[in-house]
């Protein structure tokens, strides 16, 4: 684990898993590192793909991994309401905010605000069926890297 982050609330990321099944996910910054090897173009958002790179692994997977976490944490799914008309999630566990995903922005990640934002439900984003598809990979991907199974990679 690295001594420090670059994502959103990596500071008082400290919380444990509320789920069981997830006990071997550890903190935030302990997920945070094993996304890091999970992240690919795959559960990437289509319309960010192009890009998406290794150097950006973050890059348009912020709901996936926002309602991710909450399977793991608990709390709230936040979303920052963003120029385009689509909202940026994040999580809010108690007092805890932290956004596994904000280093996608580079230097404008500092302009995100992270208060006063509407709740966002899985419902109304897995109503696309692609970003379902892309939770459920990236989910299944997680659940094997912390079993120990064989590293499996992106399909592409």
């Amino acid at each position: 684990m690295a001594e420090s982050y670059s994502f959103y609330g990596w500071e008082k990321a400290d919380l444990l898993p509320a789920d069981e099944k997830y006990r071997n996910a550890g903190t935030p910054r302990e997920l945070y590192d094993t996304l890091s090897a999970l992240w690919c173009a795959q559960t990437c958002a289509p319309r960010m793909r192009d890009r998406w790179t290794p150097d950006n692994r973050t890059m348009g997977q912020c709901s996936v991994t926002a309602f991710l976490a909450q399977d793991i944490y608990g709390g709230e799914v936040y979303g920052i309401k963003r120029p385009d008309g689509n909202f940026h999630c994040y999580n809010a566990v108690g007092d805890v905010v932290f956004d596994l995903t904000s280093e996608q922005f580079g230097d404008e990640a500092r302009e995100l605000i992270y208060e006063g934002n509407p709740v966002q439900e899985r419902q109304v984003h897995f109503a696309k069926e692609e970003k379902r598809h892309r939770y459920e990979y990236l989910k299944s991907l997680l659940e094997d890297a912390l079993s120990g199974k064989e590293e499996r990679s992106c399909l592409y």
